[in-house]
Parts: C-alpha cells; structure tokens; sequence
C-alpha cells in the first residue's frame, strides 16, 4: 500500500488540513494518507501545544470514518524532539510492505536542507508538496523525489485558530464540526 505521511502538530486540526489530505488521496497515487501527529516538532514552541491526545482526538474527530485517511500517533513513543528521518525508519521498518512517501507544504521545501538527513529521505521517499501563499519552493522543487500537486488553497493555520479563541472569536466554521464542539465543550486554546 502506498501511504502519504501528513506530519503536524494539528494544534488544532483545520478544514485547510482536511482539505489537503482528502485533495493528496484522491489526486494522487496514494492509496492512504496518514495525519501523523507530532508530539514536538523541533523547529517549534512546545509550550503553545495542546495535550499530545487531544490533538489526537481531535484529529480522530476530523477523519470521522473516512477509511482513506488515518490519524497516527506513531511519534509519541518516539524519542524527542521528532524528526522525520527517525520516523521514517520506524514506519519501515514496522510496515515493510508499505511504502511511505510525505506530503508537505511548499514552505518546508524552502527549509529542507535543514531537516536532519535530509539526503536520505529525497533519496529513498517521494515528496508531495502543496502550494503555500507567499512561499517560494525553493531548489529542491525540480528534485525526481518532489511531485508539486495543485491542491486548493486556504489562507488559514493553527495560530490563526488559537489567537481567535483565545480572543472569544467563533472559529465554527474553520474546523470540522464535531472538532469545534470539542474544542468548545473542553475550552482548549482558551
């Protein structure tokens, strides 16, 4: 099976997300995608997160029983921070009849050199990246590794998300229903 790996700290999970792994399913070769939430992404603040199985939960809720998208929490009994090649490894070595591929957003393939191993990963995985608003993609973007795919965009994140909230504006319909009421019925981000 070949399953997409969408890698997030999902605090919290958005429509843009959803929107983006159903487009990364059923217009591309993937068979699945899985929402793999991040415990602590190391080029992020820890303390702005939510608890790691609320963001799970939340996640859970999003899918609500879409068979072609998965909510993974694969990398909380992983070391800390999380890094991709180590997760990537792990999945291999656990599901040695998958193969796994990413799907990211533009804004990361600028940073990619970054990335612990990043050689490794371009050598050995497809990379699907999304369009981001405002975000160049960078040298990698002509890699064999890197497929562009044109999925819609929407001009909202997480921290948009958060500071609304915690400003006592409705966020109702930029996350998935059933996400909203939980968020409301146990005041997260507030």
């Amino acid at each position: 099976m070949r399953i997409g790996l969408y890698f997030g700290s999902f605090n919290p999970v958005h429509i843009g997300h959803m929107i983006i792994a159903n487009h990364m399913v059923q217009y591309s070769n993937l068979d699945q995608v899985w929402m793999v939430v991040s415990p602590h992404n190391p080029h992020k603040d820890k303390k702005t997160l939510a608890n790691d199985y609320d963001r799970l939960h939340l996640v859970h809720l999003a899918i609500a029983g879409n068979t072609k998208i998965q909510a993974s929490n694969v990398e909380f009994s992983l070391p800390k921070p999380s890094y991709t090649i180590d997760t990537l490894t792990y999945l291999k070595e656990k599901y040695p009849h998958h193969i796994f591929s990413l799907i990211m957003g533009g804004d990361n393939l600028s940073n990619f050199h970054k990335w612990k191993n990043y050689e490794i990963i371009l050598k050995n995985h497809e990379i699907f990246i999304y369009k981001r608003p405002n975000f160049e993609l960078g040298e990698f973007a002509s890699h064999d590794s890197i497929t562009i795919i044109e999925a819609p965009m929407m001009n909202i994140s997480s921290s948009f998300i958060r500071d609304s909230i915690k400003k006592g504006k409705s966020v109702q319909y930029l996350v998935p229903h059933t996400v909203f009421e939980y968020i409301e019925d146990y005041k997260l981000y507030k």
